[in-house]
């Protein structure tokens, strides 16, 4: 687990981190409130690059197949490894954005690297977003996902089967492993990548005192993404939507990986350290003042993080 401190502290973060640091601070400062716009607006914008996060290109090897859903034709995005290679298995992805925001092509980048490192062939959910779909939308969606990639992304693609994502996908990956273990008495997945995951949506200590500094995420900004998607929750203790809550046994290995200048700091070591005391191997990286999903970043720190993201998946599938 974290084996030195140090890393917490100030001393420890690198210049080009700060730099980045303080030119999202000073970019996301000058333009007007997100909540000013409805959701769909905010979509689009992110979508022609006006968000908090570049937009990679297209992968050219991007695919989409179309799946039953529950509420109807279910997209999965597929980045398949180079079509020399022989894919081994499936890396099943949880796009972030809060529920709300995000975008399924959003990171083709980073899912096209893991492809050609790990030979998985990514296949990313287009699950359905609050408020246009609240909750249990989006779980239900990736759910489904989850059971198509045991039966016919392993046909198509091979064995081995990985899941993960960042932030709100990071906590539907949870949300997903504890679904089909308790609803389907399966447990299909060999390893879990859980990027910067939003694990408690009562709040963590470092979420509700981060305050309104615009390092992508603020606390004002994670009440409107709850609102949004989790209304219905009949308690902020259920674990289908608190996977912190839930009983953690029997899950795959998993690397927790996040930046200490990340308001949802805590809710990666607390989970790493329930996961590891349910009797799961857990790995943990803290990697000193990256900021929410710092990995989206083209940067020292985010190909750092990202390299150990390729190395778990590849050992933990050996």
């Amino acid at each position: 687990m974290l084996s030195d401190e140090s890393v917490f502290a100030e001393e420890a973060i690198a210049p080009e981190t700060l730099a980045l640091n303080a030119e999202i601070i000073a970019r996301l400062s000058a333009l007007p409130d997100q909540w000013s716009e409805p959701p769909h607006v905010i979509r689009e914008k992110r979508r022609r690059g006006l968000g908090p996060f570049p937009v990679p290109p297209p992968s050219p090897r991007a695919e989409t197949v179309t799946i039953a859903g529950p509420g109807g034709p279910l997209p999965l995005r597929i980045i398949p490894p180079p079509p020399e290679v022989r894919p081994r298995g499936v890396y099943l992805h949880m796009h972030g954005g809060g529920w709300t925001l995000g975008l399924v092509d959003g990171q083709d980048d980073r899912l096209q690297r893991i492809a050609d490192n790990t030979r998985l062939a990514a296949v990313s959910v287009d699950y359905r977003l609050a408020p246009e779909h609240p909750y249990p939308a989006g779980p239900d969606d990736c759910e489904a996902a989850a059971l198509w990639v045991a039966r016919e992304g392993r046909r198509r693609f091979g064995p081995v089967l990985t899941i993960g994502g960042e932030s709100a996908g990071a906590h539907l990956s949870v949300i997903t492993l504890l679904r089909l273990r308790d609803r389907h008495r399966m447990r299909p997945f060999h390893a879990a990548n859980l990027v910067a995951g939003c694990f408690d949506p009562a709040l963590t200590p470092t979420a509700r005192r981060w305050g309104s500094l615009k390092l992508l995420l603020t606390t004002r900004d994670i009440a409107p993404y709850l609102a949004h998607s989790v209304p219905r929750f009949a308690s902020l203790a259920d674990p289908d939507g608190s996977p912190i809550h839930a009983d953690l046994c029997g899950l795959p290995p998993a690397l927790f990986s996040v930046g200490t200048r990340d308001p949802l700091l805590d809710d990666t070591l607390f989970m790493a350290m329930r996961w590891r005391a349910a009797g799961n191997r857990a790995e943990l990286a803290v990697h000193p003042g990256g900021c929410h999903v710092f990995q989206a970043f083209r940067f020292a720190l985010a190909e750092a993080s990202l390299a150990r993201m390729d190395a778990f998946l590849k050992a933990a599938t050996a």
